[in-house]
C-alpha cells in the first residue's frame, strides 16, 4: 500500500510543462474523444497527450497532435523539427509578425 502512494500522488499532477515551458501560454484540448494539453511560447511548443493509448493507436494520436499546434498557437511548427512520441511531442514555432 505505501508503494501506491507516490503513483497515486503523481496521477494526480496532470500534465506539467518541461522546465523550459515554465510561464507559456497553456491550452487544454479535447479531440476525439482524448485530452491534450498544448503550452506554446513565441518559438516553441509541447503537446501533451492525456491518457491511456493502446499499440495500434500512436500514429494518429501523433497526427491529431501535430494537426492541434496551428489550430491553437496559430503559428506553424517545423515538422521537421518535432521529436518526442504519441505521449510528449517538442518543437519549433514560426509565428507571424504582428503588424
Amino acid at each position: 500500500m505505501k508503494s501506491l502512494i507516490p503513483l497515486i500522488l503523481l496521477a494526480a499532477c496532470g500534465a506539467q510543462p518541461s522546465p523550459v515551458m515554465i510561464g507559456a501560454q497553456r491550452a487544454d484540448v479535447t479531440r476525439d474523444g482524448r485530452q491534450y494539453t498544448v503550452y506554446w511560447t513565441d518559438n516553441l511548443v509541447e503537446v501533451i497527450r492525456l491518457g491511456y493509448a493502446k499499440g495500434g493507436e500512436h500514429a494518429a494520436i501523433r497526427a491529431t497532435m501535430i494537426a492541434l499546434i496551428p489550430e491553437v498557437t496559430h503559428c506553424k511548427a517545423s515538422e521537421t523539427a518535432l521529436t518526442g512520441d504519441s505521449g510528449e511531442m517538442h518543437g519549433t514555432l514560426s509565428c507571424p509578425k504582428a503588424p
